[in-house]
């Protein structure tokens, strides 16, 4: 069983930045890959940015450059540094691992707004 555990969301005022952390209950990113979604009021839960168990990246399109993706494999922690953010981030943002089956976590608020 797989237990993660996201943090570092909260209010930020647009153009500002946030780091989201994900933190796993044992080591499986050289196993699974990650993936970060967010799902805003209303909306469908959606794919962010993913990093492969190889490290490899892709990321939404509307990130635009603005997100990155990235893991401490000591740590067993999975990053998603969002920069000049926007009104319409504003979501509640998961991590995900792609093991046997999806584990969840249980997400953190972003909020965007001045």
């Amino acid at each position: 069983q797989v237990q993660l555990v996201e943090s570092g969301g909260g209010l930020v005022q647009p153009g500002g930045s946030l780091r989201l952390s994900c933190e796993a209950s044992t080591n499986i990113f050289s196993v699974y890959g990650m993936d970060w979604y967010r799902q805003a009021p209303g909306k469908q839960r959606e794919l962010v940015a993913l990093i492969t168990a190889g490290g490899s990246t892709d990321y939404a399109e509307f990130v635009n450059g603005r997100f990155t993706i990235s893991r401490d494999n000591a740590k067993n922690t999975v990053y998603l540094q969002m920069n000049r953010l926007k009104p319409e981030d504003t979501a509640v943002y998961y991590c995900k691992a792609n093991g046997p089956r999806p584990y969840w976590g249980q997400g953190t608020q972003v909020t965007v707004s001045l």
